[in-house]
C-alpha cells in the first residue's frame, strides 16, 4: 500500500517504525491548517514559517506521546502549535505591560453592513488588527476552544483578565461592524 492512502495513525505508526520519511506525510496534510493558525497570532508571515517549524519540530519529537485514544491527530498537533505561538508570545513579554492590553483597537473603516460580504480573509485581517493581548485571548476562546482557566494558566493572568480581554476584543470588533450583525461575537459568552 502507498504511504499517501495511508490513514493518520498508520503513518505515526510507520514515522516510530524508523521510517522517518513519511512524516512529510503529515507535514502535507496538516501544515496549511497549521500555518493559518500561527497566523492568527502573529501578523508577519516569516514568523508564522518560522513557528511553524519549531511547532514541527516539536510534533516529531514528542510523536510517541501521542495517544490517538484522547484525540485526533489534528487536534493533537493543533494545540502543540498553539502552545508553541504561546511560548513566542509569552518570550517576547506581550503581557507584561499591561497597558497594551487595555488600549483601544486601530480604526478599521468598514462599510454599515459589511459583516454580510466579509470573507474568512477580512475576518481574520480585522481580528488581527486587534491589540495583541485581546487578539490572543480571542483566538484561544472563540476559535481554538480554550476556556478561561486554560487560558490564564497559560499566559499567566487572572481569569478575569482573561474574560475582561475577551470583552474588550469583542467590544473592539462590534464597534466595527453595525449592531444587528455583530451577534456572531456576542454568542462566545
Amino acid at each position: 500500500m502507498k504511504l499517501e492512502l495511508l490513514n493518520d495513525i498508520d503513518i505515526i505508526k510507520e514515522v516510530l517504525s524508523g521510517n522517518k520519511a513519511s512524516f512529510k506525510l503529515l507535514y502535507q496534510r496538516y501544515a496549511r491548517k497549521h500555518m493559518l493558525t500561527c497566523l492568527r497570532y502573529v501578523k508577519i508571515k516569516s514568523d508564522a514559517e518560522d513557528l511553524l517549524q519549531e511547532s514541527y519540530i516539536k510534533i516529531y519529537k514528542d510523536l510517541g506521546q501521542f495517544d490517538e485514544g484522547k484525540a485526533k491527530f489534528g487536534t493533537w498537533s493543533n494545540r502543540i502549535v498553539i502552545n508553541t505561538c504561546l511560548m513566542k508570545l509569552r518570550k517576547k513579554n506581550i503581557f507584561k505591560d499591561f497597558r497594551e492590553l487595555f488600549e483601544g483597537s486601530k480604526e478599521v473603516l468598514i462599510e454599515a453592513n459589511a459583516v454580510d460580504h466579509l470573507s474568512l480573509q477580512e475576518l481574520t485581517n480585522l481580528i488581527l488588527q486587534l491589540p495583541k493581548g485581546y487578539r490572543t485571548v480571542f483566538n484561544m476562546y472563540v476559535i481554538d476552544g480554550f476556556t478561561h482557566q486554560e487560558i490564564a494558566e497559560s499566559l499567566n493572568v487572572s481569569v478575569s483578565t482573561s474574560k475582561s480581554q475577551l470583552m474588550k476584543a469583542k467590544k473592539a470588533l462590534q464597534n466595527h461592524l453595525k449592531p444587528r450583525d455583530y451577534s456572531l461575537f456576542m454568542s462566545y459568552a
